[in-house]
């Protein structure tokens, strides 16, 4: 079920986390964040639109660490009813993938719930004091690239690493709805 983010609620303080990632080492805001920044992202394994923009995250990411901006990727996704975003999923994911970010599992869901996270993918933009600068998407693209697409996500983050401020315009991201545990 396609879901969209919310707007971006500027000058919102990044929720700290401490999780597991697939590379067997705890990541948390401080591990995350570049001197500029931090992008968090709320993806998956199984969802087409995280998987058509993977090449594409794998780019930005790398190209933002240049930027001083850290990246981060959390999978809130409970594996019970989508075993494909299981733990092991998102090791071979990441590595398949190139990975140069830490991607983490959300088990207990918590972060997701205090990030307010709505959809696979979902960016947040923080600046270096840790403020939410943007909640937009990464591009045109849903569930194919869209060639030639404005990079979107990328400009947003370089204008916060220079600036500290987002733009005022964000197109609010879209993809499938977080698999939320039955309770």
């Amino acid at each position: 079920m396609a879901a969209q983010s919310s707007v971006c609620e500027f000058g919102w303080k990044a929720a700290d986390f401490d999780l597991p990632g697939v590379d067997g080492r705890r990541h948390s805001l401080a591990t995350a964040r570049g001197p500029n920044g931090l992008l968090v992202m709320f993806i998956c394994n199984h969802c087409p639109y995280v998987q058509a923009v993977r090449p594409r995250l794998v780019r930005e990411c790398r190209e933002l660490a240049a930027h001083g901006i850290g990246s981060i990727a959390i999978n809130p996704n409970d594996p019970a009813d989508y075993p494909e975003d299981s733990f092991d999923g998102m090791k071979r994911v990441a590595d398949e993938s190139g990975f140069s970010f830490p991607y983490v599992f959300d088990e207990t869901q918590a972060v997701a719930k205090a990030y307010d996270a709505q959809c696979t993918p979902d960016f947040f933009g923080f600046n270096a004091d840790l403020e939410l600068q943007y909640r937009g998407r990464l591009d045109a693209s849903r569930r194919a690239l869209v060639p030639d697409a404005r990079r979107e996500l990328f400009e947003a983050m370089t204008q916060i690493a220079r600036t500290g401020r987002g733009p005022a315009e964000q197109i609010p991201s879209i993809g499938c709805s977080i698999k939320w545990k039955r309770t």
